[in-house]
């Protein structure tokens, strides 16, 4: 008996106990759940109020750092970039610009070159970071993404050399060429001599300034505000009438053909001066007695029909680092032989920017050998002019043409120069 009451006086304790432990337990709990952790003190009530919405509409990406270089608030962009990673800023420069700021309240800014996270390839990220104090204990980084506008910049600055470089070409040899005239004027067939070479050179000039005007037309200008049906037969004929005392002079036939009565929507000067374009560079870098072919077809695509228009011309074909590059300004394959031929660099150039403003492309097929075909690509008459505006399907990732295979490679090529 004694026995039991122990064991029961023993079993009431415990439960004494065993309540009073959870009750401790509870109250504990609460006030743990109550009392602000490092990460309630970090959200975003801690910003100022305003600065939330002002960073949300920021085309710059943003970063605002507490004083223990926690992220508090960061843009999707910030993290799109690299900037944040596990919840640190990742970037080393900035965060040492931010302690120092946080130190003595100056602004700060640094352009940096970041590695492009998630691809291949070994260009840098160019940037331009600015760290300002943002209340007592904030700091706020934000960070401007340069790197198409520096990738603009280098274009422009090797345009204006390459122009400097071809115009001082003609212009130089002109000014020799006159010297050489009037060191000569007892001498009528040297002086006929340097005069033929000076129409040459003058020739040349006129050309080059000429194209660098078309360039420009077609670089600024939109095409689609005086759009209008253009039948393809008549660019054909233009083109063809164009080159015809080039194409006799060297004996090269010029052949056009496939589908009849077929027409795109655009500006009809400038469908002309791209074809003609393509035309001309396939007469002027044929062999002699050689065959020039032109073909038109109605191809069908998502979103509406398109027309081809592939100039294709036999000779020695273009390799497959060259045909990377062919569309560069001012880039030739060889450039002796154009001088030879007179040609500016610009041509194909020209041709890829009327191609992209009409919602179309411009693409080559070519093996060295068995020569090269040219395909203008161009939205049909009649679609939709949002589908001229722009061509997805067409387009490359980085907007550039692109080589493929041609249908009409029946012909093999020359050596196709700008």
């Amino acid at each position: 008996m004694d026995v039991n009451a122990a064991v029961a006086a023993a079993a009431a304790i415990a439960g004494v106990l065993t309540g009073v432990i959870a009750m401790l337990a509870f109250r504990f709990s609460e006030r743990e759940q109550k009392r602000p952790t490092r990460t309630s003190l970090h959200t975003d009530p801690v910003l100022p109020p305003g600065v939330d919405t002002v960073l949300s509409v920021l085309r710059s990406s943003a970063v605002v750092l507490d004083e223990g270089d926690a992220v508090v608030k960061a843009s999707s962009a910030a993290y799109a970039l690299g900037l944040v990673r596990g919840g640190k800023l990742a970037i080393e420069p900035m965060l040492q610009m931010a302690r120092d700021t946080r130190r003595d309240g100056e602004i700060r800014q640094v352009e940096l070159d970041l590695p492009r996270r998630g691809t291949g390839r070994g260009e840098a990220l160019a940037v331009s970071a600015r760290v300002a104090p943002l209340g007592s204990r904030l700091v706020l980084l934000l960070v401007e993404d340069l790197t198409e506008a520096r990738r603009i910049e280098a274009v422009r600055r090797d345009f204006v050399a390459n122009v400097s470089h071809e115009l001082k070409t003609p212009v130089g040899a002109l000014s020799l060429l006159s010297e050489a005239v009037m060191g000569a004027s007892d001498d009528p067939e040297a002086v006929e001599r340097f005069a033929g070479r000076m129409q040459i050179e003058a020739t040349r000039l006129t050309n080059l300034v000429q194209e660098l005007i078309d360039l420009s037309r077609v670089q600024n200008d939109d095409p689609l505000e005086d759009a209008e049906p253009v039948r393809v037969d008549e660019l054909v004929a233009e083109a063809v009438d164009r080159c015809r005392h080039q194409a006799g002079a060297k004996q090269i036939t010029i052949a056009a053909g496939g589908t009849a009565a077929l027409r795109v929507w655009g500006h009809r000067g400038q469908l002309a001066a791209a074809l003609g374009n393509l035309v001309e560079n396939a007469v002027n870098y044929s062999p002699a007695r050689t065959r020039v072919g032109i073909a038109a077809r109605r191809v069908s695509a998502p979103g509406g029909d398109l027309i081809e228009i592939s100039v294709t011309d036999q000779g020695i074909g273009i390799s497959d680092r060259d045909k990377e590059r062919i569309f560069e300004r001012f880039y030739r394959v060889d450039p002796a032989r154009s001088r030879q031929t007179g040609g500016t660099g610009l041509g194909l150039a020209i041709v890829k920017h009327v191609a992209a403003s009409h919602g179309g492309q411009v693409t080559v097929w070519s093996s060295e050998g068995q020569g090269s075909t040219f395909t203008l690509r161009l939205p049909e008459a009649g679609a939709s002019r949002d589908r001229a505006t722009h061509h997805p399907d067409l387009d490359d990732e980085d907007g550039q043409p692109h080589t493929e295979s041609s249908p009409y490679a029946s012909h093999p090529a020359p050596e196709v120069l700008p």
